[in-house]
């Protein structure tokens, strides 16, 4: 377990209602490597981020971990408490949501928000809190920072809010950062500096990083390993080389199916037919098989486990006898 600095094994987070019980994160396994960069995608509604707040234990009152174990330097999140996650959180963990905008708080200034994360875990003074905030600021490529850091959300631009949200995550040298869907409010020259920045900070600080995103391209830029999840379950499980050159999973297929690409001049994209089932209804066996274009008679009454073969996994019944060596890989 040693050589892990995250472990998550067998993770199952619910939400519970006046509806019932609902599987959010359906018994989800990976692992991260010190200096690792995982990608964890899929469409929305698939539990990504459920899986990442699972992490941190920021989930909402009506949502609970029931089963699994985060193993984090070898030791088990799920059993610690408030107090003991309140260390680690900001410290040895950190978190980029979504949207700064709305991450940020507009009546402090950014310099404020930022410092009270090094207060609380760092326990510097006045003086050389507003010093570190200024280097964080200057590390993130904020230009004057010695002026950014009284300004407040509003005055900066949606590209400069997310560097600031990340000098935040970064403050304190965490060991991992969580990043869920860290461009998506920005435009594409934007995307590129801040995944270019984050490429820079990982491979200056060797920090480990699990992003969250939908964007392919991002995956292709980041990752050196991908989970792909459908509906609360892991269902692909790769390095990125593997994913791309040989996919196996027909929801991975049809993901990459779906990319526009440069060499083929099409009216139509490909596109896959349905849409992720509702939590409150799930299908029975498999929960892709619904817009499965390989469904058999197996896939409506059974699921599938996930079947690993020289570290690709897939939970796919194409692959049950993948272990064995009675099927060409790849097939």
């Amino acid at each position: 377990m040693d050589e892990f600095l995250l472990e998550v094994k067998g993770l199952k987070t619910h939400f519970f209602d006046n509806k019932g019980e609902i599987p959010a994160v359906d018994g989800v396994d990976f692992v991260v490597k010190k200096g690792e960069t995982l990608c964890i995608v899929g469409e929305s509604g698939c539990g990504k981020s459920v899986t990442s707040m699972s992490i941190l234990k920021l989930l909402p009152l009506e949502g609970k971990i029931v089963e699994g174990n985060i193993f984090f330097k070898g030791n088990d999140l799920v059993k610690m408490s408030e107090n003991q996650m309140t260390t680690i959180r900001g410290n040895e963990i950190s978190m980029i949501f979504q949207e700064p905008m709305t991450s940020l708080n507009p009546v402090y200034t950014v310099g404020k928000q930022i410092g009270e994360v090094i207060k609380l875990h760092q326990r510097l003074d006045k003086k050389q809190t507003r010093k570190k905030v200024i280097e964080m600021l200057r590390l993130v490529g904020i230009p004057a920072p010695e002026k950014r850091v009284d300004e407040y959300p509003h005055e900066l631009s949606g590209g400069m809010r997310q560097r600031v949200m990340i000098a935040m995550a970064l403050s304190c040298n965490p060991e991992l950062l969580i990043a869920d869907e860290p461009t998506t409010a920005l435009d594409v020259t934007i995307q590129a500096q801040i995944l270019e920045l984050m490429k820079e900070i990982k491979s200056r600080l060797n920090t480990s990083i699990i992003m969250i995103t939908h964007d392919l391209g991002v995956v292709a830029e980041m990752a050196e390993y991908v989970l792909v999840m459908y509906a609360g379950q892991v269902v692909e499980y790769c390095d990125v080389k593997t994913l791309f050159k040989k996919p196996l999973h027909p929801y991975t297929q049809g993901l990459l199916n779906s990319l526009p690409k440069i060499d083929e001049a099409k009216e139509m994209l490909n596109i896959i037919e349905g849409s992720v089932p509702s939590l409150y209804d799930m299908p029975s066996g498999c929960k892709f098989w619904p817009r499965c274009p390989h469904a058999q008679e197996i896939c409506k009454q059974e699921r599938p486990e996930l079947y690993d073969k020289d570290n690709h996994k897939v939970r796919c019944f194409l692959y049950r006898d993948i272990e064995k060596g009675e099927i060409e890989y790849g097939a």
